[in-house]
Parts: C-alpha cells; sequence; structure tokens
C-alpha cells in the first residue's frame, strides 16, 4: 500500500535555506513547503519528495532563501521626495524644507501614490513588512492591503497643526478610529507614533502611555537622533529625552526608539533593563550627519536592535540589503572592532529583531 502523502501547495528549493533561528545556521540543499499562507516545514529535498505532495515547485539553485525583511522605521509616502533638500542639517532640513513642503503638498492622494511607490521599492528588495510614521494612516493601511504587505501603521501626534489634524487631541482621536477600523485586519496592526519628545508635550505623553496600554501596542518615537535635540531638551526640561520619557511611564517594552545616537553608558544599560528596543537606521544618520548609533555596546548590554531606513528623503532609498551592509560595517568603524555586527546579527536586525520590536 502506498504511503498518503501530506498536501503542499508550494514547495521553494534553494542552493541554502538561512532560516535566522537558530542563530548561524545555514541549510543546504533544503525545501521551504507553504500551505495557503502559512510554511509547514523546512526540510530536505529527499524528505520532501517523500512526504508531500506539491502543488508547485520553484527551483533556486544559485540562491540562498531568507525570511521577509522587516523595515522597522518608515515614512513610506516620502519616497516622492526622494533627494528633496539634500546635504543639510536634521532642524533645517525639517523646519526649512520638509515641513513647509507637506503641508504644501501633502494629501490623501499623495500618500496613496508615495505609499505604493514605497511598497513597489520595498516588495522589489525583499521587504514584506514595514513600521509606518506619517500622515493619512489609514491610506497606507489600505495601500499595503491590497498589495499583500504586512504593515504597522504609526498613529502619529503632534502638537502642531498639518495636514492632517489640528492638535494633539485631534490626532489622538483619529488614530483611535484607525486602530478600530484596522483592528481585525489580519496584515495591519497599529501603534502610537509621537513624533518626538521636542514635538509633543507631557500631557499628549502621559494620554498616549494609558492608552497604549489600554489596547497593548507599540509606541514608535524619534528619541536622541542628534546633540540638537539633546541640549534644546536639557535646556527647556532640565533632563535628557530619555529620562524624560521615563519619567513620564514611556520607557518601556512598548517603545521602539528610532536612531538613538546620542546616548551615554548609563542610557544603554537603562535601556537594556527596561526593555527599549532600539531602531537603527545607519544610512539617514549618516546622511543627516546626526551621529552614530552606539549598535555594539547596545547589543552586548542586551538590547534589542532592528534595522529601518526611514524615508527615501533621508535615505534616497529604501532598500534593506544596503541597510544591512552599512549596518554591518558602521558598527564596526565606530566600534574600533571588525568582529562588531556579523553578518548574521545584521540579518536578524533586518528580520526577527524587527519583529520583536514590532510586537
Amino acid at each position: 500500500m502506498s504511503k498518503v502523502k501530506q498536501a503542499a501547495d508550494l514547495a521553494i528549493h534553494a542552493a541554502w535555506v538561512i532560516p535566522v533561528s537558530p542563530e548561524a545556521e545555514c541549510l543546504a540543499d533544503h525545501v521551504v513547503l507553504v500551505r495557503g499562507d502559512r510554511i509547514i516545514d523546512v526540510t530536505d529535498r529527499q524528505h520532501a519528495n517523500e512526504e508531500y505532495e506539491v502543488g508547485e515547485w520553484i527551483t533556486l539553485d544559485q540562491h540562498a532563501l531568507i525570511p521577509g525583511l522587516i523595515n522597522a522605521h518608515t515614512h513610506a509616502a516620502m519616497s516622492l521626495m526622494r533627494g528633496f533638500a539634500d546635504d543639510l542639517p536634521l532642524m533645517q532640513w525639517l523646519q526649512e524644507h520638509i515641513w513647509p513642503a507637506e503641508g504644501a503638498h501633502v494629501s490623501e492622494s499623495f500618500v496613496d501614490a508615495g505609499s505604493r511607490l514605497a511598497m513597489l521599492e520595498m516588495i522589489r528588495g525583499g521587504t514584506t513588512c514595514f513600521n509606518d510614521m506619517y500622515f493619512y494612516p489609514d491610506v497606507v493601511a489600505r495601500c499595503a492591503v491590497e498589495m499583500g504587505m504586512r504593515c504597522n501603521v504609526g498613529m502619529i501626534v503632534l502638537e502642531m497643526p498639518t495636514v492632517w489634524a489640528s492638535d494633539s487631541a485631534e490626532y489622538i482621536e483619529k488614530g483611535l478610529a484607525i486602530h478600530d477600523q484596522f483592528r481585525f485586519e489580519q496584515r495591519v496592526t497599529t501603534s502610537f507614533a509621537p513624533h518626538a519628545p521636542y514635538t509633543v508635550e507631557d500631557n499628549a505623553l502621559r494620554r498616549i502611555r494609558t492608552l497604549a496600554d489600554e489596547l497593548e501596542v507599540q509606541i514608535h518615537m524619534h528619541v536622541h537622533e542628534t546633540e540638537t535635540e539633546i541640549s534644546g531638551a536639557m535646556d527647556r526640561f532640565g533632563k535628557r529625552p530619555l529620562e524624560r520619557l521615563a519619567d513620564l511611564g514611556l520607557a518601556t517594552p512598548r517603545l521602539q526608539a528610532v536612531h538613538m545616537t546620542q546616548l551615554m553608558n548609563d542610557e544603554i544599560s537603562f535601556c537594556a533593563t527596561n526593555g527599549v528596543h532600539v531602531i537603527h537606521c545607519p544610512q539617514s544618520n549618516l546622511k543627516l550627519a546626526s551621529g552614530f548609533a552606539p549598535v555594539s555596546r547596545l547589543i552586548d548590554a542586551g538590547v534589542n536592535v532592528a534595522l529601518g531606513t526611514d524615508g527615501a528623503a533621508s535615505n534616497n532609498d529604501l532598500d534593506m540589503i544596503e541597510e544591512m551592509r552599512t549596518a554591518a560595517l558602521l558598527a564596526k568603524g565606530v566600534s574600533g572592532s571588525p568582529v562588531s555586527v556579523p553578518a548574521h546579527t545584521a540579518l536578524e536586525m533586518a528580520t526577527i529583531n524587527g519583529a520583536r520590536a514590532l510586537g
């Protein structure tokens, strides 16, 4: 009597399969088997032939097959601003160029077109999930659903009026409506996205902390991006931004702290102890001369470090493979150690660490 085989819709046979976990494993001549929208097995070619009745075979005999990449910090619609206002420091770039241009041009149709263009670029580069912070997040979410990508859309919060809302209360109200709108959509999650400590006041941050706990969502925020941000916080609040966020109850495992180029040793230890996730954007940091995130020290301390491209306006592309390469090379130069951020660590940052940060 012949053996009854299990059904699989798709089998992808690659020269190497790199599952990311367990660490540094590379499987030669293996097959990834898929049924519906789920991976059901990773096994060698002989076992796959013996155990599975496969609908479609794809053979990649010169390829390494890896999990989908996770771009943990994007402003997707800003793909329409690629190369706009180059060669400027962050605050001049924002205040004199980006914010005025957004006020003049951003609309639902702008976000729709820019997000679709960004998603095409990300899909082509192996990114299957992205963590976005921009206006009209409902438009971004709809585009992602239509294009088959997974995304986390930020419920953006600012104090200043923009095309999206007039003050922090309205931003939060609109964000909550979007959370409810997409709460049962399989490909879409939401997080609160207060822009930065210098653009959101204490009362709004306290409310965000309470709502994030109630809704069990993450908080996605630019933090310690530049030296100017630090000095401004000291002048205005008498404390560094991370300390202020801690005093407001935001420095928890819900916090995705983006950039983090300006860190002292005790702040690194604090992030490790309190489970704060760091989203590293090396190419954007280099373009804007924001500083160097101490990635090696963060990883050595036990901080989860994920990887993002930032928006195309401050990076000029959404290429996560290039971002991995830059992260690995930059970490070696900053730390003075050639063993900092080896290839597998960079791959973890672009995949499983991003998943951990997104919750």
